[in-house]
């Protein structure tokens, strides 16, 4: 059973900046796919970005040159940066693994961007 451990969320200010950091027990291998998605109050659970086992990489339009997901497979450690961050970025935030069409989920990381 993989375990994912998010860090890194916390309150910023709008425009500010934060950087996810994701941490796998076990190694994540460049064919699997990784990620992230957040839930806001009262919606649903949305991609934010991903790193497909290709390599390629698909955001969420909404986050779209504002943030990038990174990955360090000899870390076992996945990453979002997010720059210029706005109110309605505010979520929890998930990471995501998936391995041969299992998909692993993180225990979430709050996100809040308020002035």
């Amino acid at each position: 059973q993989v375990q994912l451990v998010e860090s890194g969320g916390g309150l910023v200010q709008p425009g500010g900046s934060l950087r996810l950091s994701c941490a796998a027990s076990e190694s994540i291998y460049s064919i699997y796919t990784v990620g992230w998605y957040r839930q806001a109050p009262g919606k649903q659970r949305e991609l934010v970005a991903i790193i497909t086992g290709t390599g390629s990489t698909n955001y969420a339009d909404s986050v779209k040159g504002r943030f990038t997901i990174s990955r360090d497979n000899a870390k076992n450690t996945m990453y979002l940066q997010m720059n210029s961050l706005k109110p309605e970025d505010t979520a929890v935030y998930y990471c995501y693994l998936n391995i041969a069409g299992y998909a692993y989920w993180g225990q979430g990381t709050q996100v809040t961007v308020s002035s």
